[in-house]
């Protein structure tokens, strides 16, 4: 069971309140009580640009895949066949692989890497990675379980669709015993279009959020 976190000082406006980008409050802080919080009440937290401001989000439409609609090609069925794939092993390295990654929109910053990290060890947030033949970790994604919801914070992978056979994994284990789980995956990228991922209106995300939080969490390694 994961460890309660002290409670959080923060109150935030209602997630409907987000401006025409998605924006609903900034400032408060990254400790594991006020990142749930925000959770819980359908936010993630962002930085705003290149700035050190702390921006706490909930976009319309929002994102989000569904657990029977992922798309395994071919190719990628060939795929899961050529990597191992563990959780929560390598979690701290997970996120830094995510936060290395050379791509035009970085965001995690030390201060939100420290912060899931702290999330994990409370056993909040979690990893799945994959590992080449040669032992290497060459994919993977981190996100934050919440009751049946997984939100999805970043992924990435070094070799060929290492990340994505680490989404098939994800997406096996939110299916795990019939229950009404949810995969949060924020906004829509091309790249996870390709996966199955749909858009869906604000209100009728925090629909399923309602009724995720009320369902018991995935497996994970204890």
């Amino acid at each position: 069971m994961p460890l309660s976190p002290e409670f959080s000082r923060w109150e935030f406006p209602p997630a409907s309140s987000a401006d025409d980008h998605g924006l609903v409050a900034v400032g408060a802080d990254l400790q594991p009580g006020t990142l749930l919080r925000a959770y819980k009440a359908g936010m993630f937290p962002m930085p705003l640009g290149r700035t050190d401001k702390l921006g706490w989000w909930s976009p319309d439409p929002r994102a989000i895949i569904p657990l029977d609609a992922l798309r395994v090609t071919r190719s990628l069925r060939r795929s899961l066949r050529r990597y191992r794939i563990t959780a929560d092993v390598a979690f701290a390295e997970v996120v830094e692989a995510c936060r290395n990654i050379e791509r035009p929109h970085g965001w995690i910053s030390s201060a939100v890497r420290d912060a899931y990290i702290r999330l994990h060890r409370l056993g909040w947030a979690h990893s799945v990675e994959a590992w080449s033949e040669e032992g290497e970790l060459v994919g993977g994604l981190y996100g934050v379980s919440v009751g049946g919801l997984f939100a999805g914070e970043s992924m990435f992978h070094i070799d060929r669709d290492a990340s994505k056979v680490a989404l098939v994994s994800l997406v096996g284990r939110l299916a795990y015993g019939g229950v009404q789980r949810l995969l949060d995956v924020q906004w829509a990228t091309e790249h996870l279009r390709s996966l199955g991922a749909i858009e869906i209106d604000r209100s009728e995300y925090l629909k399923h959020l309602e009724l995720a939080l009320r369902q018991s969490p995935a497996p994970w390694p204890r």
